[in-house]
């Protein structure tokens, strides 16, 4: 198993967790701002399979649609 594919899986599976707990009446919305940008930042590189060969994060448009 490559050495980021654990705490990758883990980062993103709490930050789904964050997204169904900030879905709930009651839900303390300054701590889920706060604990999803800092799971967020600290995301790894993510594993090999996870976007195609060649896929560029800063290439295409900036918004849906624009070409």
């Amino acid at each position: 198993m490559c050495p980021n594919c654990e705490d990758f899986t883990r980062t993103v599976l709490l930050l789904g967790q964050l997204a169904l707990y900030a879905d709930m009446v009651g839900a303390d919305l300054d701590f889920v701002e706060a604990v999803s940008s800092s799971l967020a930042v600290s995301l790894p590189e993510p594993p090999p399979g996870v976007f195609p060969d060649g896929y560029d994060p800063d290439g295409g448009s900036a918004y849906p649609g624009d070409f």
